[in-house]
């Protein structure tokens, strides 16, 4: 099958969750023999330059683990790179004629109804409803729900990560999705080592954010509440602005006021692997997510996981077992994150308790061989190959 990939920024990448899913989708779909082609967005990697792969500053197409990756013209200015990369990927993918073209996120689907004119299969997964982001104004907005209502009317398949998205698509439009969560690979934890030297961590002294620093994962409920608890363990937030430098400023002026709290910027890699490996607890105080990656990759790790009470994030820790993996909050309430967080500081054998087993939960809920497999299961219906 000859499968097209549009709406991430690009892979090999981890500027964010859709990229992780794009990048374990399409290698996974390229080794079991698919003719697999990722249109990827040209411009600077949003975490700064030191970050840029081949795709972003050749702009020539190359192979990445089987995986053909095709740049296209990007206007790499906020609310228009994804506009104007999804589009002219669309142009490129309809002369290609694949069987299908698999798009990604609301405002990459708003081009899928050509695609869906030209007759070519669609399928477009929906990782959250992304007008809602605060970082939005209001034309993107207005923009990002054009895209979720073509999705809803015009694409083959509608794949959502969560129940409550799924309800709201079929209250909303009357349109049935299929539900495909997110894969998590089992990993091996490793030691303080790169963290130790340069940013003094050691395992179990530091409460741990991983993550884009935008106005919806709610990083100030976590500042401000960490203010508040009498601890020696440090905060430490790590990731990038990703368009929302503004929200960025306010986060470092606010962690200024207090030495305990380390701002890492974006980290990937070794020092990634240590952050999550070492951390005494992991917090999400999210206000919107789709299925959030760094929740599922912090389960593997085998942390104690605290988070708010967001469905998206509540079903991740509740589990088909109705045993709670982990702790949350109430969504947007300081007061109560300071509670649970500092409950958690001082009852360590809560915490081991809850890392106990962690890692083995999340793995075998949540397979990428599976979530491939029934991805390309949408894709072969009313396909004749």
């Amino acid at each position: 099958m000859k499968i097209a990939f549009i709406g991430h920024k690009r892979i090999p990448s981890r500027e964010g969750g859709i990229e992780i899913v794009v990048e374990e989708l399409t290698t996974r779909m390229a080794a079991l023999g698919h003719k697999v082609v990722v249109y990827s967005r040209k411009g600077h990697n949003v975490a700064g330059s030191e970050f840029d792969n081949e795709s972003n500053t050749s702009g020539k197409p190359y192979m990445y683990k089987g995986v053909r990756v095709v740049p296209v013209t990007t206007i790499d200015v906020k609310g228009l790179a994804a506009l104007s990369s999804s589009f002219f990927a669309t142009l490129k993918a309809i002369k290609d004629r694949p069987d299908v073209i698999h798009y990604h996120a609301e405002g990459p689907c708003v081009p899928l109804r050509l695609a869906h004119w030209a007759g070519i299969r669609t399928v477009a997964t929906i990782h959250g409803l992304d007008w809602q982001r605060a970082k939005w104004g209001r034309f993107a907005s207005m923009y990002l729900k054009l895209g979720e209502r073509t999705a809803a009317k015009c694409a083959d398949e509608v794949i959502v990560l969560s129940h409550g998205v799924q309800e709201y698509f079929r209250d909303t439009y009357g349109r049935e999705t299929r539900f495909i969560p997110n894969g998590i690979e089992p990993v091996k934890p490793v030691a303080a080592d790169l963290i130790a030297k340069k940013w003094d961590l050691e395992k179990d002294e530091y409460v741990l954010f991983l993550g884009r620093i935008v106005p919806e994962k709610g990083v100030h409920y976590l500042i401000d509440a960490f203010k508040r608890l009498d601890t020696d363990r440090k905060l430490v937030i790590a990731g990038g602005a990703s368009d929302s430098m503004e929200y960025y400023e306010s986060v470092r002026r606010a962690a200024e006021s207090d030495p305990r709290i380390i701002l890492t910027g974006f980290t990937e890699g070794r020092e990634l692997e240590e952050l999550y490996s070492n951390a005494y607890v992991y917090v999400l105080p999210s206000d919107l997510e789709g299925m959030p990656m760094s929740l599922l990759e912090a389960l593997s790790y085998g942390n104690c996981c605290l988070t708010s009470d967001i469905p998206e994030c509540a079903d991740v820790l509740g589990g088909e077992d109705r045993v709670m993996h982990g702790v949350t909050f109430r969504q947007s309430d300081s007061d109560d994150l300071a509670d649970k967080l500092g409950g958690l500081l001082v009852d360590k054998d809560r915490v081991q308790e809850l890392k106990t087993g962690a890692a083995d939960y999340i793995t075998s809920r949540y397979n990428w061989n599976t979530v491939t497999q029934q991805t390309l299961n949408a894709y072969k219906e009313e396909i004749n190959e």
